[in-house]
């Protein structure tokens, strides 16, 4: 296969780390590159060099055997580079259609934007994705998995010939998923060269044809596919044995600390949430489980006071929850970790710090006015060191950490405010291994000491490992209750299928 792009000698310096050192880079065309490493072990870095993005401090950037200086997006646009990363960058006050070609429109003689030229290609776009979005579609009011194929449309209608996909199915279903590797397939046909950064290991050994594994900057493994499994992976990622998510060990769990009874959300043509009834105990995992589209998140949603309309009746401790706002909320204990930690968990260009304290300010002020600022750096640092969040200074902004290190931010902010209960809406999207095993030990510590925790998950392999009970939801309705010694993969799965609701009691 033809090497497209080399990186040689690749060295990037931020103030206080080096995210890339001394990086051989080959990317093959016509293939499937695919990239793997921990939160922090320079991945993103890598890819934003690539993508014109930021910049080497040393070495130097090769296609097709030619030196060339990437100077910032637009070059490596001309160059046939194309990014889909893994925090969307879409606006969602704009259409389908206007956001794919945002800074390239379609135009009438260079005068006026041809909006029905931009509608057909968009329109020819979904169908090639298999989806049914129509080009005038506020992105705003698509989920999270329709704006992630927005952005993957975005990036084909620009014929990239190298293209790079930074956790592209994260936020997509299991169909989505299957849709996305068919269209991997065509494109690798027609020679285009791809990079796939995904921490799904399995999707790994099945899509890739190269593998480079990266840590702590250091280029660690990089070979072809043939022959590679997961324990090669993970030895190269973390240079030991897989770091597993433990079972719980098993804890009393106290009185109910929350309940939901007959929670329902209304939407255009039907219910996002469909009479959902539910109880957390005193230091009990909850599992949620269910395909895209069931309506866990509008559930949490609700919960948290996102949604001003839903019905339903909910308890904290027993005493009604009477707070209709997200403040309110907040306020008698109840806490989420949504599932967009870029727009919906953090101020980009808030320090770490800043970011932390956010929703519990009133713990560092003075007379509620007047901020102490070293009472916020030692709570902030105390939390930094408790869920292991690698940083130079929390000072710098949230922006400049890993994916995985943003979300353990967003989970500091959430335990911040003392919680009694904590909701967690896919807590592990876009976390490495080793990443997880911290987040996942966090919870159970958490559990241990009489946190209740509802959280949502696609993954069975995390549901089996993590619940102490199980409810699945399809179509807005829970369609099955499980103890976690009597739930099977094959029977969760089944329940997700379902279309109508088990009437069972709550408990």
């Amino acid at each position: 296969m033809t090497v497209g792009l080399q990186i040689r000698g690749g060295t990037k310096v931020y103030p206080g780390t080096r995210a890339l050192q001394g990086v051989d880079f080959d990317l093959h065309l016509g293939a499937v590159n695919v990239l793997v490493g921990e939160n922090g072990a320079g991945k993103s870095t890598m890819m934003k060099v690539i993508a014109g993005v930021e910049h080497l401090t040393e070495g130097q950037i090769l296609i097709d055997g030619h030196p060339v200086r990437l100077d910032g997006p637009d070059a490596a646009r001309r160059h046939g580079i194309g990014i889909v990363f893994q925090e969307l960058n879409l606006f969602p006050n704009l259409t389908v259609a206007e956001n794919i070609f945002m800074g390239r429109e379609c135009t009438r003689a260079g005068i006026d934007i041809d909006r029905g030229e931009q509608r057909a290609r968009t329109r020819a776009l979904m169908a090639r994705l298999e989806q049914d979005i129509h080009p005038d579609t506020l992105l705003g009011d698509l989920r999270v998995g329709q704006q992630q194929i927005v952005e993957i449309a975005k990036s084909l209608a620009r014929d990239a010939r190298i293209l790079i996909l930074d956790e592209p199915t994260s936020a997509l279903s299991a169909t989505e998923v299957e849709i996305l590797f068919r269209v991997i397939g065509d494109l690798r046909r027609q020679g285009v060269g791809i990079v796939y950064i995904s921490h799904r290991l399995e999707e790994l050994l099945r899509i890739g044809d190269h593998i480079t594994v990266l840590r702590d900057g250091r280029i660690t493994g990089a070979r072809s596919m043939e022959g590679v499994d997961l324990d090669w992976i993970v030895r190269a990622m973390i240079g030991g044995a897989s770091k597993d998510y433990a079972k719980a060990t098993d804890h009393p769990f106290g009185p109910e600390v929350f309940r939901a009874e007959d929670v329902c959300l209304t939407r255009p043509g039907g219910m996002a949430v469909d009479h959902v009834s539910l109880t957390v105990r005193e230091g009990e995992i909850l599992g949620v489980y269910g395909l895209m589209g069931a309506g866990r998140s509008e559930f949490l949603e609700c919960v948290i006071g996102r949604h001003r309309h839903a019905t339903g009746r909910l308890f904290i401790q027993g005493r009604p929850l009477t707070a209709r706002s997200i403040a309110g909320r907040i306020a008698q204990g109840i806490a989420l970790i949504p599932e967009d930690r870029k727009n919906d968990g953090l101020v980009q260009i808030l320090s770490i710090r800043e970011n932390m304290t956010l929703s519990s300010l009133g713990q560092v002020t003075t007379a509620g006015v007047h901020m102490n600022l070293g009472a916020e750096r030692r709570r902030v640092g105390a939390f930094i060191k408790r869920l292991v969040v690698k940083i130079a200074s929390m000072d710098n902004p949230v922006s400049s950490l890993s994916g995985g290190n943003q979300q353990k931010v967003v989970i500091g902010k959430a335990l911040m405010t003392r919680p009694k209960v904590l909701l967690m809406d896919e807590p592990s999207r876009g976390i490495d291994i080793g990443a997880k095993a911290e987040v996942f030990r966090t919870m159970r510590e958490l559990a241990a000491q009489g946190l209740g925790i509802v959280f949502v998950t696609s993954d069975l392999e995390e549901l089996m490992a993590l619940s102490d009970r199980i409810v699945v939801m399809s179509n807005g309705r829970v369609t099955g209750r499980f103890d976690r010694r009597d739930a099977t993969e094959t029977a969760l799965v089944a329940a997700s299928a379902k279309g109508h609701s088990i009437r069972e009691p709550a408990a």
